[in-house]
């Protein structure tokens, strides 16, 4: 008894058009992966780098009714001045106050102490922004 071959002979008449396709796609696939990982790696390096002015604030106190002070440190290139806004929040998130500080040149970490007048007690102090400038 003869069975039949659905198949063609292995190796006989060449790669099949799927496998031709498969073959495509994986190569199409793979020049879309790099070139998706070399643009997102490009982007990463080119946000860490335009960093020039990098702040924190290490702790914040309520003194008083009237003032917060908040702890910041910023580290920047050395001959840099940099400005950073912080800000003090009541209880319910409202804004009681806000202080701009400008940090000049000469050193490329600093840490200050701002204290910021409030219009009423503060339950928090937030860095608002840390930028290049005047």
């Amino acid at each position: 008894m003869a069975t039949a071959r659905d198949a063609l002979p292995d190796g006989r008449y060449g790669r099949s058009r799927d496998q031709r396709t498969d073959r495509g796609l994986k190569i199409v696939g793979a020049v879309l992966g790099v070139a998706f990982l070399s643009l997102i790696g490009w982007f990463g390096y080119h946000y860490v780098a335009g960093q020039d002015v990098s702040a924190e604030i290490i702790k914040s106190k309520v003194v008083s009714d009237e003032r917060a002070d908040a702890h910041v440190e910023v580290r920047k290139e050395r001959d840099v001045a940099a400005h950073c806004a912080v800000r003090a929040l009541s209880e319910d998130g409202a804004e009681v106050g806000r202080k701009e500080v400008r940090l000049d040149t000469g050193s490329d970490r600093i840490d200050t102490v701002v204290s910021i007048r409030t219009t009423s007690r503060a339950t928090a102090v937030e860095l608002l922004s840390c930028g290049v400038g005047d």
